[in-house]
């Protein structure tokens, strides 16, 4: 069974992209591409190089398919890795290119957005518990 690998990015990582140097953007691009081809034969591997700064309250962990991945020492992207085995594939979607420091407020901001309608949902379903 062949994996076929999409990798999408957003216009927040695009443009995030643009503000690096010339050697940034040249890294950034390898360890996205080399994390990629490991999908097909080495998934194993690929989780061992992402990471989730934290957990999201109210979600599962394995909810999540949100990631980060360092790409030098002052550089990560937030990605998520969605597997379809449907059609055999997994999807990369590059959410930012962020400075370390900068991880945890950008992975939260990102996370809030993409599961604000499961968040909104519990609350609600807590709500009408109590």
């Amino acid at each position: 069974m062949s994996v076929d690998v999409l990798i999408e990015s957003t216009r927040s990582f695009e443009q995030d992209l643009d503000k690096l140097s010339q050697d940034e953007k040249a890294i950034a691009v390898q360890k996205i591409n080399d994390c990629a081809t490991l999908v097909p034969t080495q998934k194993g591997s690929v989780y061992q190089k992402l990471r989730r700064p934290l957990l999201i309250s109210g979600l599962n962990e394995d909810e999540s398919s949100l990631y980060t991945l360092r790409l030098s020492k002052n550089l990560s992207v937030i990605l998520a890795v969605d597997e379809d085995p449907i059609f055999e594939q997994a999807i990369f979607t590059l959410f930012r290119v962020v400075n370390c420091d900068e991880i945890n407020q950008a992975y939260q901001e990102i996370a809030a957005s993409l599961y604000q309608d499961i968040l909104s949902h519990q609350d609600r379903e807590i709500a009408q518990i109590s």
